[in-house]
Order: structure tokens, then C-alpha cells, then sequence
């Protein structure tokens, strides 16, 4: 089966969304009540969470009821980097899902480290293919890049440094393909943004490849610009990804980064599939992420009296 390519979506097709989204909003609210409700949030009671791993254990889970359409899945992980707790809040399932495009940092992280190691700069050409890569979710330059680090076994290798523990790198070609959970998401958004992200040791990157990493994060172009954006009030920095998969015609709609909300800055994935076309994704996963994102923010203030 042939990996299906994440196409960067055109300004046409995002004002399209818009508008359907604009049109459909009440569907939207009301298909989106089983995920968190329509009132203000709060965490539900932790549940039994996954296994967490040294670097990122996850405190709470919230169960995400039946998904639109039923067989929509979504996941959201939200961490703050101000203080509180160094755990995510997790949101649905930690589940693995396909990454499509947002395994693009993980794929630059890896060559960073793997430069690092060389003690060298990334080259002329490396800057070329990954600045693109990030910026404009450019697919030839992620397979030259994802070849360059050894595709699946070079990213696998370098996750281990990052403290990632349940991401698998797609088979051959197939970066697209790679598998990863909301947690994992974190802990490598954590890699790139946070220099306590080891406790005691150093970070893996090095604060010169941090700040390569969040500045092409933080410059996405225009029309990408959608995703866990739509939870900031100021500042943000991400990658978005998205695919139909071949076999089913439903959509893999995901968005990480790092958002700024009243001065505080948080950590966000949110992983989704099953959805019947790339706007209803996209809309999925930008309500999923205020949601989420608001709710992270109560719980802080409720830790804080």
C-alpha cells in the first residue's frame, strides 16, 4: 500500500473550511458535547492512565465518550510550562495514532542531534530542506531529510535520547506513517521548548537546536496557521499534519506546539483520526484544543487555592 502524502492545504481550500465550518458550527457543538461538553470545563476524575514514562508521567486522564460519526477518535495532551505540575493533563485516550506532518519536527530533531554529535552546524543544504519542511509542510524535503537520518532506525534512535517512548517510525519511505500517542507528543515538544526537560541532566538539543526548532515552529506560513493556534491569545509556535488514508477515505487531522494564553505558556498535541473530510478535522482538533487548553488552565487555578 502506498503511503498517503499529506498535501498542504491551499488558501481556497482553508477559506472553504471556514465556511463550512461557519455553516456547520451547530453540528459541531452538538457532535462535540460527547468529547467535553458544551459548559465551562474541568478535568473529570483521574482514571487509569497508560504507563507513564520518568520524563512526562501523566496525572489525569479524562474519558472521552463515543466520537462523532463513530468512528472518530481524538486525543489531547496540554502541559504548562509555568510552574505546577511537570505532568500533562491528557484528554482521551493515549492512543497511538498516525502522525502525518507533525512528525516533521521530530524528523529535524533527530538531524540536529545526530549534527550535534558530529559536533558541526547543519549545512547549507540541511537548512534548506528543513526550513521548508517546518515553515510550509514541504513533503520532498522531509523525505530527503528522513532518508538523511536513517529514515525509521535514525528516528527511533534519536527519540530515545528525547525520552520518547511509544513513537515508531513508519516502515521504509513512510514517514507519514510513523506511529505516536499525545503523551509522546509532549515529551518531544518538551525537547524543543523546555531546558528542564531531562530534570537534572541536559536537554538532548542543545539550546542552539531548541531555538532553531521553535523559531521555524513560530513562522509557519500563513495558511497553516490553524490548528492548536486557535487557543492562544498571543504568541504560538507549531506543526500541523494531515492525511486521507487510501483504504477508508477518512482523515488523520493532527496539531502540536506551544501556545500563550493571559501569560502563560502551554505545551499542546492534539492527535485525531476517522474523520470524514479535512475540515471536520480541522475543526475537531481546533475545538478539542480550546477545550483542552481552557480546562488545563482551571485546574491550575483550582491547584493554586
Amino acid at each position: 500500500m502506498s503511503c498517503p502524502r499529506s498535501l498542504p492545504p491551499s488558501k481556497t481550500s482553508v477559506r472553504r473550511r471556514d465556511s463550512r465550518a461557519g455553516a456547520c458550527a451547530g453540528v459541531l457543538l452538538a457532535s462535540l458535547t460527547t468529547l467535553f461538553g458544551l459548559g465551562a470545563l474541568h478535568p473529570a476524575p483521574a482514571v487509569a492512565a497508560p504507563a507513564p514514562s520518568a520524563q512526562t508521567p501523566v496525572t489525569a486522564v479524562v474519558p472521552a465518550a463515543a466520537q462523532p460519526q463513530g468512528r472518530t477518535r481524538v486525543t489531547a495532551a496540554v502541559l504548562s510550562l509555568d510552574g505546577g505540575s511537570r505532568a500533562p493533563l491528557l484528554y482521551g485516550q493515549d492512543a497511538l495514532y498516525d502522525t502525518a506532518s507533525i512528525v516533521k519536527v521530530d524528523i529535524l530533531a533527530a538531524l540536529l542531534l545526530q549534527a550535534q554529535d558530529a559536533g558541526r552546524p547543519l549545512t547549507t543544504r540541511e537548512r534548506a530542506l528543513a526550513e521548508p519542511m517546518i515553515r510550509t509542510s514541504d513533503n520532498a524535503a522531509a523525505n530527503a531529510l528522513w532518508r538523511e537520518i536513517g529514515q525509521a532506525a535514525g528516528l527511533e534512535a534519536a527519540n530515545k535520547r528525547l525520552g520518547l517512548t511509544s513513537t515508531k517510525g513508519g516502515h521504509g519511505p513512510k514517514w507519514g506513517l510513523t506511529r505516536t500517542t499525545a503523551s509522546d507528543q509532549i515529551r518531544l515538544l518538551r525537547s524543543v521548548f523546555d531546558r528542564d526537560a531531562t530534570s537534572k541532566t541536559v536537554p538532548a538539543l542543545d539550546k542552539g537546536s531548541q531555538t532553531y526548532v521553535q523559531t521555524l515552529m513560530s513562522r509557519v506560513s500563513s495558511d497553516q496557521a490553524w490548528g492548536v493556534s486557535t487557543a492562544s491569545g498571543a504568541g504560538y509556535a507549531l506543526k500541523n499534519g494531515w492525511l486521507q488514508r487510501t483504504a477508508s477515505g477518512l482523515w488523520d487531522v493532527n496539531s502540536v506546539g506551544r501556545v500563550t494564553v493571559d501569560g502563560h505558556r502551554y505545551l499542546v498535541t492534539v492527535l485525531s483520526d476517522g474523520s470524514a473530510s479535512m475540515s471536520d478535522g480541522i475543526s475537531l482538533v481546533e475545538r478539542t484544543a480550546r477545550q483542552a487548553v481552557t480546562a488545563a488552565a482551571s485546574a491550575a487555578v483550582q491547584g493554586k487555592t
